[in-house]
């Protein structure tokens, strides 16, 4: 058997980011040998792959590759924050970036295309590779290309968020500037749609009923005639608690009143308004009140429609900033992935892992 030098494990470790007990147990099962030992770290790697499979990752980071009017976003996850920071995972997410983007392969919000991804310019093998240095779990979550006139992104908070944004009908230096712009709205507004007529029926429908059920479970937000008729049935069928129904007498026109209220005797009075939802629905004042809320909401989640975050004026809209820019500027589309987005994290106790770790010791 070779001689397992310390300046050899040195050699190994420094070649593969390997931790030192690995790197030489690496050389004693090749006999000293440096290629195959770094053949053996690889395959191992792709053991503790699969122990990691069923552990969280819900950090990392986004990363960008562009090549003209074509881009993509890529999405890759680690467990911690920590290995988001460092420069090999973060080499690797741009790895994985630029493969998407010379791969053709379209991608998709929820992962499609991930696996053939995968199979191209040796990314599987290389994700082993990583997992194996990096020593967490480390999944390529989600890409997605866009190709359009003119494109423009943006990666917000060292790669938490990547954005890109898509124009057609122009494409001057001022539409990049302008769609730019837009990207950084994206970043931090998060609209979900470009405009309204992009909303279908059915989630409109979905909008409403949820409207109209948030605004009669909070009857403090009511109209007075539709609370003062909760109020009476209150009253009528001595449905409070004496303390409540007190208050209610003595307070019933005070603005302050459900600062004086039980949680019971609000619920109470959430309860009757659900039991007389379809009648409210015919109240003028109520649907009023619903149409209102629901064009709020719609404003603040189309793109178009939001304020855009530079308006002087604090009041013009996207739309409006757009056409200032040029008349024939529209925006196709626009991603936005934000890392770990509708995903379930790790509640992490470094302080009892570690002892965990040395328990196992």
């Amino acid at each position: 058997m070779a001689n397992i030098t310390a300046a050899m494990v040195k050699e190994l470790r420094e070649m593969t980011g390997a931790g030192m007990m690995d790197c030489k147990k690496a050389l004693n099962e090749t006999d000293g040998d440096m290629d195959a030992a770094i053949e053996f770290l690889r395959k191992s790697g792709a053991a503790k792959m699969e122990k990691k499979a069923s552990r969280i990752a819900a950090e990392g980071i986004c990363r960008i590759a562009c090549d003209g009017n074509t881009a993509v976003v890529a999405e890759v996850n680690s467990e911690t924050d920590f290995v988001a920071k460092n420069e090999v995972f973060q080499e690797f997410v741009q790895k994985v970036a630029d493969t998407a983007l010379a791969s053709g392969l379209n991608g998709g919000k929820n992962g499609e295309d991930v696996a053939s991804l995968l199979e191209k310019d040796g990314l599987n093998d290389l994700l082993v590779e990583k997992t194996a240095k990096i020593g967490e779990k480390l999944s390529v979550r989600r890409f997605e290309r866009v190709e359009a006139d003119c494109v423009a992104t943006y990666i917000h908070g060292g790669g938490r968020i990547g954005v890109i944004v898509a124009g057609a009908g122009a494409s001057d230096d001022s539409v990049k500037e302008a769609l730019t712009n837009i990207a950084m709205q994206v970043a931090a507004m998060s609209p979900q749609y470009c405009e309204k007529s992009d909303i279908s029926e059915a989630e409109l429908a979905k909008e409403k009923e949820i409207t109209i059920d948030s605004a009669l479970n909070d009857p403090a937000s009511l109209p007075k005639p539709i609370l003062n008729e909760l109020f009476d049935k209150v009253e009528a069928d001595n449905l409070f608690s004496a303390e409540d129904a007190a208050i209610l007498k003595e307070k019933k026109n005070d603005k302050y009143l459900f600062n004086f209220l039980s949680e019971e005797a609000k619920q109470k009075l959430a309860g009757l308004a659900m039991e007389n939802k379809d009648k409210y629905m015919d109240n003028k004042i109520f649907s009023g009140l619903v149409e209102g809320r629901i064009s709020k909401h719609l404003k603040e989640i189309c793109l178009m429609d939001q304020v855009y975050v530079k308006a002087e004026d604090g009041k013009q809209t996207v739309a409006k900033y757009l056409e200032s820019v040029n008349k024939e500027l529209k925006i196709a589309r626009f991603i936005r992935f934000e890392v770990g987005e509708g995903m379930e994290k790790k509640n992490e106790d470094f302080a009892a892992e570690v002892a965990a770790q040395m328990a196992g010791n």
